[in-house]
């Protein structure tokens, strides 16, 4: 009789713990290791920004977005000539006029001299193209978002001043629901840039995009560095974020266009521990693009996208972009490259991704600490979407 209540036990305990996994990979479908996961075909890659410490004197790069206004792509990311997240920071941006395939000058969003202003995200409405971004004090201090309008006439980003409070970090670009306001995809950095770290969005009031409300996803989950995206469908919004302690996505859900929020949940989706992208196609599927197979662990060696059926919130077949190695491409291969933080946009039937390389650390200057992190260059990849969404 013991062992029949221990065995009852046991299955409450299955079914509860069953029962917190939140599902954003198809139960029906097994996840695929490595090994087994096609490679994207006709994939065209170019580099937005190569590291040239030598010739800039620019160490850090992180943080790509991308956007495509009025048939240009732009392309920004954080850029530092010290070490990361560090005062000196300042947000950097390159225009292509040819889809991509080669790149103008360096240029500067926005920057000041006691404080940093950081990667950030683009929006292109109404014939405007504003850009949010991080800004902080110290490392990472009071963190806020300050919001930048383009004067297309003088070609100077316009400082619209800061529009997100709350230690708020914008990390995906803003998605109109269907209730007329625009969120925005984040996390809440506390003060010291250690422990948890809770994934967050930020919600515009309509079409003003100079006041955004912060709403903070709760969790009992520990160690996290939340960085996040969204998957919207209506007044549903799934929240997908980084966990940072182990090699799972988290999850949280909201039915009331982002105002409340379940309570953060591991996923069924295995996820290295760097900042996913999500979005949806315009052919109906949503897809998650990051480091995503059955056994992966801290690694980000390998750039994958995550494809759902069209209007499934979740998820059942994998691709690689590409691998650390590529001598066959364009931009950095190496067995050791870390190729992380992606950003997408879909523009006239391809995806264009963008992600950060860190080349394996070859070439880097020596430094300490901070000095030596993401040191990278920006690549891009160019994915006709045919080549994800066909059956």
């Amino acid at each position: 009789m013991k062992s029949v209540f221990l065995w009852i036990g046991f299955l409450c305990s299955f079914q509860s713990f069953a029962q917190e996994v939140f599902p954003l990979w198809d139960t029906t479908v097994n996840m695929p290791e490595l090994n087994e996961i096609p490679i994207i075909e006709n994939v065209e890659f170019s580099v937005i920004k190569p590291f040239e410490f030598s010739k800039d004197g620019y160490r850090f790069l992180h943080g790509v977005a991308l956007i495509w206004h009025k048939d240009k792509l732009y392309a920004s990311f954080g850029h530092n000539k010290n070490g990361e997240n560090t005062v000196s920071e300042e947000a950097n941006y390159r225009v292509s006029e040819d889809g991509g395939k080669t790149w103008g000058p360096v240029k500067t969003i926005g920057r000041g001299d006691n404080v940093a202003v950081s990667h950030g995200e683009f929006l292109s409405y109404n014939g405007e193209l504003w850009a949010f971004h991080g800004e902080y004090d110290g490392i990472m201090e009071k963190l806020r978002v300050r919001a930048f309008l383009l004067n297309e006439k003088t070609d100077v980003w316009e400082d619209k001043g800061i529009v997100a409070r709350n230690n708020f970090w914008p990390l995906a670009a803003p998605e109109k629901m269907d209730n007329g306001n625009w969120i925005m995809s984040g996390f809440q950095v506390n003060e010291t840039g250690s422990g948890n770290n809770p994934p967050a969005v930020a919600i515009s009031d309509g079409d003003d995009f100079t006041k955004w409300d912060v709403v903070v996803i709760p969790m009992k989950t520990e160690k996290v560095w939340g960085e996040s995206t969204v998957i919207i469908d209506g007044s549903i919004i799934i929240n997908v974020a980084r966990w940072g302690k182990q090699s799972i996505a988290l999850a949280s859900k909201s039915n009331d266009f982002g105002q409340t929020w379940s309570i953060l949940k591991p996923s069924n989706l295995p996820m290295t521990t760097s900042k996913p992208y999500t979005g949806q196609l315009s052919s109906g599927e949503y897809y998650l693009i990051g480091t995503t197979f059955n056994g992966v662990n801290k690694t980000r060696n390998t750039l994958t996208i995550a494809i759902s059926r069209p209007r499934e919130l979740f998820f059942s077949k994998v691709f690689v972009i590409r691998h650390s190695v590529f001598p066959e491409g364009v931009g950095e291969s190496h067995p050791q490259a870390a190729l992380a933080y992606p950003h997408a946009v879909e523009y006239q039937g391809k995806l264009y991704v963008g992600y950060s390389n860190s080349g394996g650390k070859v070439g880097r200057p020596i430094g300490k600490g901070r000095d030596t992190w993401n040191n990278n260059s920006a690549e891009l990849a160019i994915i006709p979407i045919e080549m994800i969404t066909s059956p």
